[in-house]
């Protein structure tokens, strides 16, 4: 006998809840961390590895633009995955916070020329950016997250019920 609708919910809001701790945990000490976005600082020194590894318009992109704009990249970065894992994490505008949790990892992928290194399909950009596929395709945030009770409180809205 197969689980039923509601315990299939339950577990994609775990998986969802997960997915969110781990992109939080990724961008919050990003944030708190000032040698993160200092010039010179640790996102220069990892984007500097990443780059030495490109070639192509990628190389040319992340030498010419994001190395010299470094501390905006920097910031965008720690704020998009902070706050990718805070809308995974409530599971507030959940396919949202999945469209960016998916396009962050397959950029640090491309940044790496992962697509170039068939070792590189089982790393950790792409097993992230999977994880954050499942809350694009899947309404996750509909059990235990608060695109659950927003669209209960439309529902009972247009029906006249309350909820």
């Amino acid at each position: 006998m197969f689980p039923s609708a509601s315990q299939y919910a339950r577990v994609l809001a775990g998986l969802r809840i997960f997915t969110g701790v781990a992109w939080l945990s990724h961008g919050e000490f990003k944030i708190t961390d000032p040698q993160w976005s200092a010039p010179n600082g640790d996102f220069v020194s990892f984007v500097g590895g990443m780059v030495q590894h490109t070639s192509g318009p990628y190389h040319d992109f992340v030498s010419n633009f994001v190395i010299p704009h470094a501390s905006v990249f920097a910031v965008l970065v720690a704020w998009g995955e902070t706050l990718t894992g805070v809308s995974l994490l409530l599971g507030l505008f959940t396919r949202f916070g999945g469209i960016v949790g998916v396009l962050l990892p397959l950029n640090y992928w491309a940044a790496k020329s992962g697509f170039m290194q068939w070792q590189s399909i089982g790393g950790l950009d792409l097993g992230t950016a999977a994880l954050s596929m499942v809350n694009v395709l899947l309404p996750t945030g509909l059990v235990w997250g608060l695109d659950g009770v927003i669209a209960a409180r439309r529902k009972s809205a247009t029906t006249g019920t309350k909820s």
